[in-house]
């Protein structure tokens, strides 16, 4: 047992329940090792114990959580560990990578602070210049300047949080990464980049890593075992290859056959495009037309800077962007974290205030608009965000949320509004709908709470709806399901999508044309089968190449 780095045996864990039923284990009966410089990806659909086992290895679940089994490390019980073991334990033997960088983040903290608070905790006897330089160097290997080191977690992107959360982690030289989803909002390259870095230190440090994700492709390219979890048990593992190839339980059979639906598996992707989707609209009506669009953002110096009279620096996040949406349209937005995807779509909306440019929707400029305006055309305008979780009032129920935005435009009395969000959850698939309207956030799987998040956005009956990154947290299996849903709504409800994701699979999928953003421009244009047959920019060329595909194993 000493030769191995990491065991759990028999691991179960219940949270805590004041129900009399019996007890329902969200880690049921779990056994697996790793050995030092092994990669081992862990699979499975939301709810199945994955995050879990994970958070309960290292000793991070609530006191009353009742766990049964063995975890050791390096032939030493976890559980046993005293208060300052585990301190030392946490970081310097084993780090987490979180799949929600704002649960890792002090956003009262600088980024830099982030990495010198991490660094002096473990290493109290480490230079202040020390510090830093080691921080620079970890920050650098995942794509994050120095000159970011004084901002906060709120001016940077979802994605680039998640980057800096990866550089916390790698800050200690670990022997073990536990990295829980730790790509879910990066873009193709930027992922592929530092699971290659992670890769690296596997090899070169004899680290090693169990990698929890719901991307199957990107599970079997970087890690050579694959364990499957369903319902709080390993149902299947061995080498990825095997288990992709030649899939034994039902579930692993379900995940292969909806990531395979999703990817089109090769040309018969393409023609399942061209038979869901409507053809191009003439291109003389555009439902949205964004001309010479610019967003910037001004990083004002620091007091040492003010006294040196460095001159502050200009962020261009939406750099003189041009687009036209089509009425039924799916337009795809792809492109890396921080290049100004989700930037765009609130300048879009008018959230934020643009710096130039003009947005015109339904032949009405935006831009120019009145706070009135701006608030009667949002009931025209709906967003579905990438985190449902985060977007769902958690002490408002099901059906409160999804009432709510009819209420604001006052669009139907509280009666009339309960019939029309029975009849929307009906149409999302969340039945029976009498019993789901009464439920809190809190009662629901992810899956489930996108599906309330888009019987929300629909409530109004709008004539766009912008998709931020809708699926990017949900396994294959829902993922599918959630996408098909979209594209029945559509039809039915006649909508246009915008749909910004860093997934091209995704993309080809669902998207009659694509637009590549990078740097805050688009470099590319075109319908999605030129896209990905010719792709012209070197960006995108880049993008196609970094993407992982099952289809290759």
């Amino acid at each position: 047992m000493s030769e191995s780095l990491f065991c759990i045996e028999n691991l179960q864990v219940a949270y805590p329940h004041h129900s009399a039923e019996a007890i329902q284990w969200a880690v049921d009966g779990v056994s697996f090792t790793l050995q030092p410089g092994e990669r081992m990806g862990l699979v499975g659909e939301s709810g199945c114990g994955k995050s879990t086992l994970g958070r309960a290895a290292m000793r991070l679940l609530p006191p009353s959580t009742q766990i049964k089994g063995r975890v050791m490390f390096q032939g030493q019980s976890v559980f046993d560990m005293t208060s300052s073991q585990v301190r030392k334990f946490r970081g310097e033997a084993v780090a987490l990578i979180f799949q929600d960088p704002m649960t890792r983040l002090d956003p009262l903290m600088s980024i830099g602070n982030h990495c010198i608070e991490t660094l002096k905790a473990h290493s109290p006897q480490l230079s202040m210049r020390a510090a830093k330089e080691k921080a620079i160097a970890t920050l650098d290997k995942v794509k994050i300047p120095a000159n970011r080191w004084d901002q906060y977690p709120h001016e940077f992107s979802g994605g680039m949080r998640q980057r800096v959360a990866i550089a916390l982690a790698l800050l200690l030289n670990p022997k073990l990464i536990v990295a829980d989803e730790p790509t879910t909002s990066l873009d193709v390259t930027v992922s592929a980049q530092i699971l290659q870095e992670l890769t690296r230190l596997c090899s070169v440090e004899n680290m090693a890593l169990l990698l929890i994700s719901h991307d199957l492709a990107l599970v079997t390219e970087y890690c050579p075992r694959i364990g499957v979890m369903y319902n709080g048990k390993m149902v299947e593992m061995g080498s990825s290859q095997t288990v992709f190839q030649q899939p034994q339980h039902e579930y692993t059979k379900q995940l292969l056959k909806a990531a395979l639906h999703i990817q089109g598996n090769g040309e018969s992707g393409m023609k399942e495009i061209s038979a869901t989707s409507p053809l191009p609209p003439t291109p003389h009506s555009p439902i949205l037309r964004v001309t010479d669009l610019k967003q910037y953002y001004s990083l004002e110096p620091n007091f040492v800077e003010r006294l040196l009279r460095q001159q502050s620096q200009t962020i261009k996040a939406v750099d003189g962007i041009n687009l036209e949406l089509y009425p039924k349209e799916i337009l795809g937005l792809v492109g890396e974290s921080g290049c100004g995807k989700s930037t765009l779509s609130r300048t879009i909306l008018q959230l934020i205030r643009p710096t130039a440019g003009k947005v015109e929707f339904l032949g009405r400029d935006l831009t120019s608009a009145t706070r009135q305006e701006i608030r009667s055309s949002r009931r025209q305008m709906q967003m579905v965000f990438q985190d449902p979780h985060a977007c769902l009032n958690p002490v408002m129920t099901v059906g409160q949320s999804i009432a709510d935005p009819m209420l604001i435009h006052n669009l139907a009395t509280s009666a009339k509004a309960t019939e029309e969000v029975l009849l929307m959850l009906d149409k999302v698939g969340l039945k029976p709908a009498s019993v789901y309207i009464e439920r809190y956030p809190s009662d629901l799987s992810g899956g489930q709470q996108q599906r309330v998040a888009l019987a929300r956005a629909l409530i109004t009956r709008p004539k766009l709806v912008i998709c931020d990154e809708p699926v990017s947290m949900l396994d294959a299996s829902v993922q599918s399901q959630v996408l098909d849903l979209m594209l029945l709504l559509k039809e039915e409800f006649e909508l246009t999508y915008l749909f910004i994701t860093h997934d091209l699979w995704l993309a080809r999928f669902l998207c009659d044309r694509i637009a590549v953003m990078n740097g805050g421009k688009i470099v590319e244009i075109g319908p999605t089968k030129e896209i990905f047959a010719n792709p012209q920019h070197p960006y995108t060329q880049t993008l196609l190449a970094a993407a992982p595909l099952l289809a290759r194993v």
